[in-house]
C-alpha cells in the first residue's frame, strides 16, 4: 500500500466544505483541518503510486475551493 499526505490550501471560508468533500473521496483515510500555511491535511492511500496519483490525488485537486496542494509521499524503512 502506498500512502501520502496532501497539504491543501483553500479559498477563504471554504476549509470545512473542502474537508468534507475530500473525506468523501475513496482512498482518503483521514482528513484534518489545521492551522498554518495549509488549511486541510489529508492522509491518502492506494495499492500503487499510479493509482494514488490518478484515482486519489487527481480527484482531490478537482474539489471546488482548493487553491493549491502539496503531496508528500510517505517513505517507510
Amino acid at each position: 500500500m502506498v500512502q501520502a499526505y496532501m497539504l491543501i490550501q483553500t479559498e477563504v471560508g471554504t476549509a470545512d466544505q473542502v474537508a468534507a468533500a475530500v473525506a468523501a473521496i475513496e482512498g482518503v483515510v483521514r482528513v484534518d483541518s489545521v492551522a498554518g500555511p495549509y488549511d486541510v491535511v489529508a492522509l491518502t492511500e492506494a495499492a500503487t503510486a499510479d493509482l494514488l496519483s490518478a484515482a486519489v490525488v487527481g480527484k482531490i485537486q478537482r474539489v471546488a475551493g482548493i487553491t493549491r496542494t502539496l503531496t508528500c509521499s510517505i517513505l517507510k524503512c
